[in-house]
């Protein structure tokens, strides 16, 4: 195995509901998603984390203090954060990842 270690950062949340449409608020599907996603990893073995648990507002900020007191800033570290795009489009969408794997 490797020596990975994920953050989930479900996006949104407290006062910012992100996008709402049919029914769905964005804060409380990525916090659903963000969770099953951690529940899969932890049943994989990788250590994994997640910035919320409950519908809280997180500053900037206080995202990346968190993300940082999980494991720090190495890159092994990889953060996925999720968020579901109400702006044009089909489905969700993945932006600016970087990942570098070295042997």
């Amino acid at each position: 195995m490797n020596n990975y270690k994920i953050v989930i950062d479900p996006g949104h949340g407290g006062s910012d509901p992100g996008a709402e449409g049919n029914n769905i608020i964005e804060k409380d599907l990525t916090l659903k998603i963000s969770k099953y996603m951690k529940e899969k990893l932890e049943k994989l073995g990788i250590p994994v984390s997640i910035t919320r648990t409950n519908d809280e507002t997180l500053s900037p900020s206080e995202r990346v203090k968190r993300i940082k007191e999980f494991y720090g800033n190495g890159k092994n570290v990889i953060v996925i954060s999720n968020h579901i795009n109400a702006g044009g489009g089909d489905g969700q969408s993945v932006t600016n990842i970087s990942i570098t794997i070295k042997a």
